[in-house]
């Protein structure tokens, strides 16, 4: 293939250098495996440049997915949990999972139910549709529930 993207036909090693010479560009084998190998004539470094923002592209679409931890208490304000819903519906529009950890102090510990009807009530007023990957547990300083965005869109 010559620079503008025409192809110029099966030939010889030593006459694709020559042209490539000629147009003073590089020739650069594409494809080695294939019969007969696929070579290109451009300028080199911009071919470089051009395949590593490709590799950059495919390695930052491959990554995986973050973990967000969001900390709420049973004694928060109902504004204050109101935003927190909002950073979650945030976090989970960027592709990243969630894990809400419902913290307890002292004599909170004991009253569990309530805890988790307070953690059930927080998860309300998330909007986004999400699936829960993790169901409550005891975990840490309190209660933990892991949820991550649900493609269908029913929300549990």
């Amino acid at each position: 293939m010559d620079d503008a993207g025409g192809n110029l036909g099966v030939m010889s090693r030593d006459e694709a250098v020559k042209i490539a010479k000629n147009k003073g560009l590089d020739l650069v084998l594409v494809a080695p495996q294939a019969n007969p190998p696929v070579a290109r004539i451009v300028n080199f470094d911009k071919f470089r440049y051009e395949k590593g923002k490709e590799l950059k592209k495919q390695r930052a679409s491959n990554r995986p997915q973050e973990m967000k931890q969001i900390q709420v208490s049973v004694r928060e304000a109902m504004n204050d949990m109101v935003r927190k819903a909002k950073k979650i519906d945030e976090f989970m529009s960027d592709g990243h999972k969630i894990e809400i950890q419902l913290t307890l102090r002292g004599r909170e510990k004991s009253m569990r139910d309530f805890a988790e009807a307070k953690l059930r009530e927080f998860m309300k007023l998330i909007t986004t549709p999400y699936k829960v990957t993790q169901d409550v547990q005891k975990g840490g300083r309190g209660l933990l529930i892991q949820i991550d965005r649900d493609g269908k869109g029913s929300t549990k």
